[in-house]
């Protein structure tokens, strides 16, 4: 199974019998196959609890499971789409932006005062992500969608790196952020008017940044 970037807004995935992945409903364009779609009251590997939390944090995404034996096409709202290989480590990224992910890979939902203490909860509030965001974990490929287009952008502990908050749509690796202050750094290009807010990443990682500040 995997993900193949057929344009900037479309993939092919390939379904093999005994395995499945999910999607988000409404997002299959087109299959070739004996591929069945059915809703997913689990949302992944989770399990219940996973579900519980999201449904209670009231960021839950409806996600249809697809197996059987075939390809489908998958877009969304013709949001452009970036493919996400994981190796083991953790995507931090919100529900709505999921378009399809592999059974592979656990769901979870973590509380983003858990990373970054009190700010990383007024982070939540700075982008309009909420209090709450979705975690993909083990080896498998994720598609996520943006605005605009997506651009990687490697985290090491020497070179941490700077993201608008509205800009940014997911980031993987042993990654810790911070929200800070950055007075003026709008208002020199004319963009935003008094305090403007900074995310800051460090570790060893990579962000995903869209060509956008627009939400889903």
């Amino acid at each position: 199974m995997g993900f193949r970037e057929v344009n900037a807004k479309m993939i092919e995935a390939t379904v093999l019998p005994g395995q499945r992945l999910f999607s988000q409903r409404g997002a299959m364009l087109a299959y070739k196959g004996e591929v069945s779609f059915t809703p997913s009251m689990s949302g992944g590997q989770g399990g219940l609890m996973s579900m519980i939390g999201r449904r209670v944090a009231g960021e839950d995404t409806p996600l249809m499971t697809v197996e059987g034996s075939g390809t489908v096409l998958f877009g969304h709202g013709g949001h452009h789409v970036q493919v996400i290989d994981l190796a083991g480590d953790t995507l931090y990224v919100e529900a709505d932006r999921l378009l399809a992910f592999e059974g592979s890979l656990q769901q979870g939902t973590m509380f983003l005062g858990a990373q970054g203490g009190v700010m990383g909860m007024v982070r939540g509030q700075v982008t309009g992500q909420g209090l709450f965001t979705t975690t993909l974990k083990g080896h498998g490929a994720v598609a996520v969608m943006a605005h605009g287009g997506v651009f990687e952008i490697p985290i090491s502990p020497q070179r941490p790196v700077h993201v608008d908050p509205q800009a940014y749509v997911a980031h993987h690796g042993d990654v810790r952020n911070k929200l800070s202050t950055a007075l003026g750094w709008r208002d020199m290009v004319g963009r935003g008017s008094g305090e403007a807010f900074q995310l800051e990443l460090s570790g060893n990682g990579a962000v995903y940044v869209q060509a956008s500040e627009e939400k889903l």
